[in-house]
């Protein structure tokens, strides 16, 4: 009969090893590994360990060694394995980030895996490898712009006040105008989604018009006012104001968060807040229209139902934005804002010093 293997552990080490049982993120591997070791201080035999937890002789025995030589830290840590010998050297790769991050292919363009791979002699692969190891995608543009606002602090703690602490007795409103939504119809009819193969729609399009939906988000409830008119000037902007006044109890001022545009400027908005003493008008910074949580709207708007649409007259459009903005009202979600003005003028102050530092 085989000798019974019992593993003694050392002091403190059973509660470590079954705290890190309950973790929920520790790897499986580690997992099995400390199961091995409990279950041998338990009594177990290698034979009965190796049917409780499905795994070889080999391994029993492994990681009972280790754990006797180096106690907990061993069962944490992988050691270097024999494999194939590295193909490219440490400098080798320096070089390719270096290359990457501060030069272009000669067209010009963005770098590929595989005019990196012509430029170095390696294969698309090696140089995919390379850049997944460092984060690097160089196919990937994102899009910014810092506000020169000379009024950007103040109109900042304005917006975010609002977000963050709203008065009493009051709604808070982002307002602002999508134009130009095209009423599009496709040349052909697409094919449905199924198993295999994604929806398709052509390519070209024919135009029957167009027009511009004003809407007024509740920051709070997530309620949305909002009308479609065929043109985007001062006169259809009061028109919509004065819809949005009457859609709000008397007794509560209307805090309205609104861009630069001149429409929400001209005299003859700022003659018609005269004779609103219970509206008030909050710009954003100038290039921040991040700061108007109404664009999340539009966003939302075009992903889930722009995007694909069909329609044969601009009176069809018109139709199905209505129809989506009235089904998201009866169900309405506010778009929650969390940031603070300290930590959007940290990521301000970011970007000037990196841009001052490339440029």
């Amino acid at each position: 009969m085989p000798t019974l293997r019992v593993v003694k552990l050392a002091p403190g080490d059973r509660a470590t090893l079954e705290s890190l049982l309950r973790a929920r993120t520790l790897p499986q591997r580690i997992v099995e590994r400390v199961r091995i070791v409990l279950a041998s201080a338990d009594g177990l035999s290698n034979q009965q360990i190796r049917a409780k937890l499905d795994v070889s002789h080999p391994t029993v025995t492994l990681w009972l060694n280790r754990y006797e030589q180096e106690g907990i830290t061993a069962l944490l840590e992988d050691r270097p394995r024999a494999g194939r010998p590295r193909e490219i050297s440490v400098e080798d790769e320096e070089a390719i980030i270096h290359r990457t991050l501060h030069t272009r292919p000669p067209d010009g363009g963005q770098w590929s895996t595989r005019l990196m791979a012509n430029a170095t002699g390696l294969h698309s692969v090696t140089i995919s490898r390379i850049w997944r190891s460092h984060g690097i995608r160089p196919h990937r543009v994102k899009k910014f712009k810092v506000s020169t606002d000379p009024h950007f602090l103040e109109k900042l703690r304005s917006v975010v006040g609002l977000y963050l602490n709203p008065p009493e007795r009051a709604v808070v409103l982002s307002i602002d105008e999508k134009s130009q939504i095209q009423a599009l119809d496709r040349t052909q009819p697409g094919l449905p989604l199924k198993k295999g193969r994604a929806g398709t729609i052509t390519h070209d399009y024919l135009r029957h018009g167009t027009t511009t939906l004003f809407a007024a988000l509740d920051v709070k409830t997530g309620q949305v006012v909002h009308n479609c008119m065929p043109r985007h000037r001062t006169a259809e902007f009061l028109r919509f104001m004065r819809r949005v006044v009457r859609a709000v109890p008397d007794e509560l001022d209307i805090y309205c968060i609104v861009d630069n545009a001149s429409t929400h400027k001209s005299p003859e908005v700022r003659a018609w807040l005269e004779r609103n003493p219970r509206v008030y008008f909050h710009y954003v910074p100038t290039s921040s229209s991040w700061l108007n949580q109404v664009e999340r709207l539009f966003s939302e708007l075009t992903q889930r139902k722009l995007k694909h649409l069909a329609v044969n007259s601009v009176d069809e459009l018109i139709a199905a934005i209505h129809d989506y903005l009235d089904l998201r009202n009866q169900n309405p979600k506010p778009f929650a804002w969390t940031a603070t003005v300290q930590h959007i003028l940290d990521k301000v102050t970011r970007a000037k010093e990196t841009l001052a530092a490339l440029h």
